[in-house]
């Protein structure tokens, strides 16, 4: 498998900006530590609540996959999330796509990064790639987003807290 970036390599600055814009919290984990709410088992994050949970060799993806299942949670389903978020196939999609866009606002990754993680890490997608995904293939999952206004019609970037004042 081809290294991805891990919780180490990031700009932790701009990354809580982030999860403050959208409610969250980080919960970083010493060395070793087991990580509460992790589906996959370490290092993968953990969420429980509005909390994510990570260690500094949690790569990343993982993190920001997480995060985005609890952002794509309507805020009355949030406070009793714990280890696996997904509700359906279309709002896994919608959490990968809002990952793709978290990951472009953090410097020095990008969506390529974080679509080229995303592939070297083995997430599946029908045209191959995720970035061919992203690309020609996630109308449905950006319509569920722009549907709980999760991002901005006119640019389709994420949104913020704006979102959950509206109901999701």
């Amino acid at each position: 498998m081809a290294a991805v970036l891990t919780l180490a390599e990031t700009d932790l600055g701009a990354l809580l900006a982030v999860f403050d814009r959208f409610g969250l919290a980080l919960q970083r984990l010493d060395p070793g530590a087991e990580i509460p709410g992790s589906y996959w088992g370490e290092p993968e994050a953990g969420i429980i609540g509005n909390t994510v949970y990570a260690r500094d060799d949690t790569p990343l993806h993982s993190l920001l996959h997480e995060a985005c299942h609890v952002i794509c949670a309507p805020p009355e389903k949030r406070a009793g999330l714990h280890t696996d978020a997904s509700n359906c196939q279309l709002e896994e999609d919608a959490t990968c796509y809002l990952q793709i866009l978290l990951g472009d606002e953090l410097p020095g990754i990008g969506a390529a990064r974080m679509q080229q993680d995303m592939d070297a890490w083995g997430y599946s997608f029908r045209l191959g790639s995720a970035r061919a995904w992203f690309e020609q293939d996630a109308e449905d999952a950006r319509a569920w987003l722009l549907a709980r206004g999760l991002i901005d019609p006119l640019t389709h970037a994420a949104t913020s807290l704006a979102a959950d004042r509206r109901g999701h």
